[in-house]
């Protein structure tokens, strides 16, 4: 029987963990501020967006958004990131991600201090992590190795694997699983879509972190018996039994893995809402950097 490796009872444990942190402040403290910077359309970080104000009000982070308006190009983006930057009201600013051309993101986001760089996705905060000392380390590599060590997944000294090299994701949970970190040390293999033969790359895996985007791309013909999965992967497919006609689906084939995989996070269900929840308690590390006068 396949373990499910389902985010709640992680997320949980983090958000009241958050909640004491920021209550440990006292009564008049400023509680952490969190601003969310993005375009204002329909896009799926639309989605995302719900989500962290949803968690904020749940742990007493005060969040805001700042969209951008149809007629705000680059300049406008970088003077509104200095803006933010410069104001000490502000501890944690994310920026949506990936941004259309012709914004370039990372442009943009070096206009913040890697200490408000909450989501660590900006060249100060990915090469401090390639040095091992972060700052900020992307939500979604924290949460997915939050969820592989919640429910034990083998990771300390053993061979993982990262399917997905994604700046944002699979290279930052590399990274984060070769470090000395307590917990990590593992010899990871980073793979991708585009290799030849992932069943071969991925046979001595004994946890699996897939980060694609690509439907059923792990099944049975390439993930090895008794391997944990941990599917950070998000796709639509259609689905007529849906009010919406569509529905979100991992990288793994659930159901062909089921009594195959030792364990397997489901999606939607698994790492997402530990993603929200690892967000937060970047902002309160961001609040405390701000107190404390930065990082070191």
């Amino acid at each position: 029987m396949t373990r499910r490796l389902e985010g709640k009872p992680v997320a949980e444990a983090m958000d009241a963990e958050t909640r004491a942190a920021i209550a440990r402040a006292g009564p008049g403290a400023s509680p952490p501020s969190l601003v969310s910077v993005h375009r204002d359309t329909d896009s799926p970080f639309r989605f995302y967006l719900r989500r962290q104000g949803k968690g904020a009000a749940a742990v007493g982070v005060r969040f805001r958004e700042e969209p951008l308006v149809p007629t705000d190009g680059p300049p406008e983006l970088l003077e509104r990131l200095r803006r933010l930057d410069a104001d000490p009201d502000v501890h944690a600013i994310l920026l949506e991600h990936p941004l259309p051309a012709p914004f370039d993101f990372y442009a943009a986001i070096s206009a913040v201090r890697p200490e408000k760089d909450v989501d660590g996705v900006g060249p100060a905060n990915l090469g401090r992590l390639v040095a091992q000392r972060p700052v900020h380390v992307p939500a979604v590599a924290l949460a997915a190795v939050a969820v592989a060590r919640h429910y034990e997944a083998p990771i300390e000294g053993e061979p993982v694997a990262v399917v997905g090299r994604s700046e944002t994701v699979g290279l930052p949970l590399a990274l984060l699983l070769s470090s000395r970190a307590p917990g990590m040390n593992a010899s990871v293999t980073l793979a991708h879509s585009r290799v030849h033969d992932l069943a071969k790359v991925l046979r001595n895996a004994r946890t699996i972190f897939s980060c694609v985007g690509r439907p059923n791309l792990l099944n049975r013909t390439n993930v090895p018996e008794g391997a944990y999965l941990i599917d950070v992967g998000t796709s639509t497919v259609p689905d007529p039994t849906k009010t919406s006609g569509s529905r979100s689906v991992g990288d793994a084939d659930a159901a062909a893995l089921d009594g195959w995989a030792a364990g397997l996070s489901p999606v939607p269900g698994g790492v997402g809402p530990v993603t929200v929840s690892e967000l937060m308690a970047s902002t309160v590390r961001a609040w405390r950097l701000g107190s404390e006068g930065g990082a070191a």
